[in-house]
């Protein structure tokens, strides 16, 4: 495997390499001063939340840039407004009315960006800008939001089903916006955009099922608690076990399925999206990798990779795509 990897000159991956540094054509590029704000604020939120996204977006044309991290940046948005109102509502300085009316008055300025109302708001800004370009459908924003308000009121799922339809909202259809600026040939890659999400999903779960613990979440379906005969009590001690290792490895099998599907729909992309979207599948995908290498220990180590085992990455999904 090593003399494959050694065929691919340093020659190809250096310009590749340098494309991820500090490349601020991406943004000064744009001549409306608010407008390159806007896109600064939304490429800065991405690198700082988003570091195996953020890496993986660099390898795609500016204009293709700019518009993922806008997307992004919206994601993020709504992901903190119901974080923080969740958090100011549980120390009581905000009644349970009051956060939903925050989120209702965001939706509204997200319909009326739609209908070409320009705002303040950098991530609202940047977002209208790819509207003007890329044709994303009112209806994935707003299921985007209807999957974050979730978390205000559920923090426990009985079936796959129910967990399903929780990532679709907050993953799948950041997939399926994204896949509108990638671009594609074949309508079959949403279906695998949506497969992409629920992986990604599904390995933020099992990644976090300590950190969730502590809030008082269990996104492990209740249906698949009890096949491996796990009691909520014994997630909250946070002791492993051999049950709780098997429960793990179904986990992991059932997301890498998820991967699985997920990489037929690469080809079927714009060319110049084929690398960042695979090389995102694959460093996300080894996040499982690093748990199993862990010894499944999720309740008290976070399995990431840093920037180097990131990068190692690159010359085999560079063959993949040849």
């Amino acid at each position: 495997m090593m003399t494959r990897l050694l065929k691919i000159p340093y020659s190809y991956l250096r310009p590749l390499y340098e494309k991820t540094q500090f490349h601020h054509s991406v943004i000064s590029e744009v001549n409306d001063s608010n407008l390159r704000i806007a896109y600064s604020h939304c490429r800065a939120v991405t690198r700082e939340h988003a570091k195996t996204f953020y890496m993986a977006t660099r390898f795609l044309p500016n204009y293709k840039q700019r518009s993922i991290f806008a997307i992004y940046g919206l994601c993020r948005y709504l992901d903190d407004l119901v974080d923080e109102a969740e958090d100011l509502a549980l120390q009581k300085k905000i009644s349970e009315k009051e956060v939903i009316t925050r989120l209702e008055t965001f939706r509204i300025k997200l319909l009326s960006t739609y209908r070409g109302v320009e705002h303040s708001n950098p991530v609202l800004l940047s977002f209208s800008d790819v509207l003007n370009v890329h044709k994303i459908s009112i209806e994935l924003p707003l299921t985007l939001l209807d999957g974050v308000k979730m978390d205000l009121v559920k923090n426990r799922y009985s079936t796959f089903d129910e967990l399903y339809e929780y990532s679709y909202k907050v993953a799948s259809v950041v997939g399926l916006m994204t896949s509108e600026v990638f671009g594609y040939d074949n309508p079959q890659a949403l279906n695998h955009a949506v497969d992409l999400g629920i992986a990604m999903q599904l390995t933020n779960i099992l990644r976090d099922v300590g950190e969730d613990l502590d809030k008082n979440r269990i996104y492990l379906p209740k249906e698949d608690l009890e096949k491996f005969d796990i009691t909520e009590e014994e997630l909250f001690a946070k002791k492993m076990s051999e049950r709780f290792i098997e429960l793990m490895k179904f986990q992991i099998e059932r997301a890498r399925e998820y991967y699985k599907s997920a990489e037929k729909g690469i080809n079927m992309l714009s060319r110049d999206s084929r690398l960042p979207v695979m090389l995102a599948k694959e460093n996300y995908s080894r996040i499982l990798n690093k748990i199993e290498a862990n010894n499944y220990q999720v309740f008290h180590q976070r399995a990431y990779l840093n920037s180097s085992e990131k990068f190692s990455i690159l010359p085999k999904v560079i063959l993949q795509l040849r």
